[in-house]
Formats: structure tokens, sequence, C-alpha cells
């Protein structure tokens, strides 16, 4: 977590990893912020990374960085009116043409009919935030001051390597490490839409010469793009309930995890699994730090600077919310996903992911303003640049990272 040190008042980072339709959330904790912001403050996060979804909430962020309520009212509109056909194809005709070319593919071996790109085409979305982003705006934000760096990351294909496009102020500089790295971009569409093909259900997109899909394949370490570029604290909001689930009961029958229940789990993982395991990481260097005097600190400590962080995930269980709201879905994607298993509670999971309806988002947007405003006097004080405390969580965020401090 090597970073030049610098003087003056923290740079603050927003972190927003993917999640699907779960990225309401990461709104309605946005539109916290904004209302403990005065009216008419320019963006408060100097530095924004994101990730799929958050990647598409980031860029927004970024365009209105002038207007930091503007550009939040502009994402509470869009995630609350959400259907699915506005991310995806959901007619018959589509979902029936995407499950014949999967089986035909099958069958036949990929002759004649070709190797699918993928189960859902997102050309909707695409069409969508084309009409409703200025990404020429972002450049504009870093020459006035009002955002120092905003960085997307997509995972290469043909590199094998999480690569984090950034655009920011002339000072920072490219970085690479193993399987990972970060690189000067001007950004646009493209790499909005490599950073959310979540594979095998959207289509990867070209760029530069290599096919990029959902940036949290390769992820390892999501923090690490604010972190280069600058941060001092960090605002991580996650779309997870870290409550762990009951142990199945071992005299009872297990079922067959369905297909939905295995898909639903490795987006879970994709998505989350790397976040907790880099704020360990985090804790461990800031307790290091932490325990080693100013004046001692030389050498290859010398660059080294802790970071505060604070996390914001959701109090309550976005499957079971999901289940409430299932029948929303268009028929077409409802029997797909009945097909491969998802009719089971198993299902949930995947479900919570593809749920881009209205009724299922306002909840969610509902739910991170909830959440965000029952710690707004901590909340606010990280945004503003007062003492905070090292790592400020929910109790069961901080329960494994507590362990690293005893």
């Amino acid at each position: 977590m090597a970073q030049d040190a610098h003087s003056g008042p923290p740079k603050t980072a927003l972190v927003l990893p993917g999640g699907g339709a779960r990225g309401a959330f990461q709104v309605g904790v946005l539109k916290a912020v904004a209302e403990l912001c005065p009216r008419g403050a320019v963006n408060p996060f100097g530095i924004i990374s994101g990730t799929s979804a958050g990647a598409v909430n980031s860029i927004v962020l970024a365009a209105k960085a002038r207007r930091f309520r503007v550009a939040v009212a502009e994402l509470e509109r869009v995630w609350s009116r959400f259907r699915c056909h506005h991310v995806y194809r959901t007619d018959n005709l589509a979902m029936l043409k995407s499950s014949l070319h999967w089986l035909a593919a099958i069958v036949l071996g990929g002759f004649l009919v070709g190797a699918p790109r993928s189960l859902l085409d997102n050309s909707p979305l695409r069409s969508l935030l084309s009409r409703n982003i200025r990404f020429p705006r972002i450049q504009d934000a870093i020459d006035n001051g009002w955002l120092d760096a905003i960085a997307v990351t997509a995972a290469g294909y043909g590199s094998a390597r999480s690569t984090s496009f950034f655009q920011a102020t002339h000072e920072r500089q490219r970085w690479s490490r193993t399987r990972r790295a970060g690189v000067r971009s001007r950004l646009n569409l493209d790499h909005v839409m490599a950073s959310i093909a979540v594979p095998m259900i959207f289509p990867p997109v070209r760029i530069d010469g290599e096919y990029f899909g959902d940036g949290a394949m390769r992820q390892a370490t999501p923090l690490s793009p604010a972190v280069h570029l600058g941060a001092d604290r960090i605002l991580v909001v996650g779309v997870r309930n870290e409550v762990v689930d009951a142990t199945p009961d071992p005299a009872g029958e297990p079922a067959f995890p369905s297909f939905a229940q295995i898909a639903g789990y490795m987006l879970d993982t994709l998505f989350m699994d790397g976040l907790y395991s880099d704020l360990e990481r985090l804790a461990r260097i800031n307790q290091l730090i932490d325990t080693v005097p100013p004046e001692y600190r030389v050498g290859p400590m010398s660059s080294l600077r802790a970071i505060d962080t604070m996390v914001i995930v959701p109090s309550d269980d976005l499957r079971v919310m999901a289940h409430e709201h299932q029948r929303e879905l268009p028929f077409a994607l409802r029997m797909l996903l009945q097909g491969v298993g998802g009719r089971s509670g198993g299902g949930n999971q995947l479900l919570s992911y593809l749920l881009f309806e209205r009724a299922y988002t306002r909840e969610l947007i509902e739910l991170g303003y909830r959440d965000a405003m029952a710690v707004k006097d901590q909340l606010a004080d990280f945004v503003n640049g007062a003492a905070v405390p090292r790592l400020f969580a929910p109790e069961w965020v901080k329960h494994d990272l507590d362990i690293v401090h005893t």
C-alpha cells in the first residue's frame, strides 16, 4: 500500500464494487451522503473507483462532479425506474433465440451456428448509458479541481490481467503489479460496458486490441486503484449482508445444488470475496504502520501511510428481498431461470443480481439510504475530513478484521 505522502486535507476515495441490480443499494447510500453535504456542493470524493455496476454509478458521479446532488438525483431517477428490458433484451423472441443458440452450439459443437457470445444481450443498457452520460465532462471536472481521479476496472481475457483504466490529474502515474495494472485512458462507454460484462451472461468488449470482461473477475485487491491514486481514506459501499448462513444439518439430506444456485454463488464470490480479503490486508498494514513511531519510519516505511476505511453494507438479506419480487421478472426470463433451477430458494442469490425491476431497486435504494443515515454522524465526519477511526464498519464485518488487532 505504498504511496507518496502528501500534506493538506485527506484525500477521500469512494469505492463501489460490482453487484448487478444490487447496485441500487449504493445509490441509496449516495443519497444519504448528498443530504449531508451543503446544497450546491461539488463532488466530495476526490477519487472514485468502480467495478461492474459500481463502474456505472462511478462514471455518472464523475461526469456530474460539479453538482453532486444533481448527480445522485440522476442516479436515483434511473435506478428507481429500472425495468429489465432497460438493461438486456427480454422479449420472448430474443430469449428463445438465445436459448436455441446455446442448445444448438452444445449439440453441434459450434458448427453451423457458431459459438454464442453471451446468454443475454445488453445492448439496451449501452443505449441508455450513451444517452445519459457525457464522458467529456469527466476531464472538465478534473481540470476544474472537482475530481482528482476516476478508475474503472475490467479484466482482460487475453492478458489474464485486471486493468484499472483511470483518468486523473497529471501527477498520477500508471502502475503495474502481478496480474493487475493501472492504465491512463480517456474513459468512454466501452470501458464501462467492459467492466459490467459479467462472464457468459453479457458479451465481452474489445478495447485496444483485447477483449475485456467484468472487472471483478481478476480484482483480488479492489481497494488497490484508490490507494494507487492517492487515497488517504476510503468509503466502501458493499452490496452483501455479511451475516453467515446457518450451517446445514449434517443429519439431513442436502438438496443437490441447481445451476442457478451455483451461478449465484459464483457471482457472489466474484463481486464480494476479494473486497473482504483486501480489507483484512489493509487492516494488517495499518496495524504495522501504527505500531512504528513516525520518527522511526525510515527507508521503505517512509512512503507508507495508514488509510482510514469506512464500510457500509446492507443490513438486510438482499436474497430474501429479491425472492419477494421474483414475479416481477419478465415472463421469458422467469421461465429461463426456472429451467436452470431458479425456482427454488437456492436461486435467490442469482435473482438478486439480475432483478432490474423498479419495485426491487426502489426497496434497495431505501435500504441504502436508511443504513447510511443510521451512521450519519460518522459518515459526515468521514466525508468532510474530520478525525475518524481507522476502521468503521458494522460489527459482522469488524468481527473478522478485529482478529488482526487482538
